[in-house]
């Protein structure tokens, strides 16, 4: 495909089985189009995926769909306060062979999947929450000086209890760094609760059915990055990761008065990738100024602090990057 021509085709064919794939999703995971949308936002960009919500809002349905409709193998852990490291990536256990000889073997975590599901990831130690950093910045773990590869693709999406509840421990802030977007989940609208009951509380289940393979999920990846973007939509995306860090000459007001520390290049990173899926999800071929302020929350939200006095003043983070995403993209202007 060298071509423009062949790129638009490959595009338009590619937002198709997204929609197959969207379809697929909503027969076990109904309404919630936004939460649906940026998982596959996550995975279509190659990236982590942190989810957020209170406990029964179909965190874990969503996952386990996902994990049929890519045709990924996956992989539950359910994280606990006495989860260790070699629960996640395995360990290496001494074998003795019939004449006697030993020798060390490694056995594999539950890391070695290509879709992982960290249930409740911040109710485990920050040591254990740390094992997964190797792993979803560059794809391998090291147990014992020995380095393993890990599947392609890889991804993880985490499910992560509100840090008020008793018996969490906050991620650490690089490891939030490594998720490429927070995702949400919030209660449901009353018509979309009304269907979730009628769907779920009978004798059959919704059964979702293959869309993707593994190989065509990394060929989607690829074509993903093959996107044009233009020069304005980078220098929004510029433009709004600098307005978000108080010790720029280029902060916001906002943030310079209430946010303590703010994104780093991987945020600027995450939004060229994300806004092309956020565009490809939507059936255009290339994304504007409105995809650069609808990523700003979930790929800025997790990488940065309100300060002790914003906090203390009851300030909101999402509501402070929603206003600087309107005045970099010029959308205020526009509305």
């Amino acid at each position: 495909m060298s071509t423009e021509t062949d790129l638009i085709a490959a595009i338009e064919a590619l937002g198709d089985k997204l929609a197959q794939a969207r379809s697929s999703i909503n027969t076990r995971f109904i309404g919630q189009k936004n939460v649906v949308d940026l998982t596959l936002t996550a995975m279509l960009c190659g990236g982590h995926g942190l989810l957020i919500g209170l406990p029964g809002l179909g965190k874990t349905r969503l996952v386990d769909t996902l994990s049929t409709v890519m045709g990924l193998k996956g992989n539950r852990i359910q994280f606990t306060p006495d989860l260790m490291p070699a629960d996640i990536l395995g360990s290496e256990v001494l074998d003795i062979s019939e004449d006697g000889k030993r020798a060390f073997r490694f056995i594999e975590g539950p890391i070695f999947c290509q879709l992982l599901m960290a249930d409740e990831i911040n109710r485990a130690s920050p040591r254990t929450q740390a094992a997964l950093l190797q792993a979803m910045q560059e794809g391998e773990v090291t147990v014992a000086g020995a380095h393993h590869k890990l599947e392609r693709p890889f991804h993880v999406l985490a499910t992560q209890n509100p840090i008020e509840q008793e018996g969490t421990y906050p991620l650490p802030e690089a490891q939030l760094d490594r998720f490429l977007v927070q995702i949400d989940v919030v209660y449901p609208d009353r018509d979309t609760e009304r269907d979730i009951l009628l769907a779920t509380t009978g004798l059959e289940d919704g059964t979702a059915h293959q869309v993707f393979s593994a190989a065509e999920l990394l060929n989607a990846q690829a074509l993903l990055r093959r996107m044009p973007v233009g020069a304005g939509v980078v220098d929004a995306i510029l433009d709004l990761v600098r307005a978000c860090r108080p010790d720029e000459p280029e902060a916001h007001d906002a943030v310079r008065d209430s946010v303590s520390w703010g994104p780093g290049p991987r945020a600027a990173q995450a939004l060229m990738l994300t806004v092309r899926a956020r565009a490809l999800l939507d059936g255009r071929l290339a994304p504007g100024l409105e995809d650069v302020a609808a990523m700003a929350r979930p790929v800025l939200s997790h990488r940065m602090a309100l300060g002790f006095a914003a906090r203390a003043r009851g300030e909101n983070l999402g509501a402070i990057i929603d206003r600087v995403a309107a005045t970099t993209t010029r959308l205020e202007d526009a509305a």
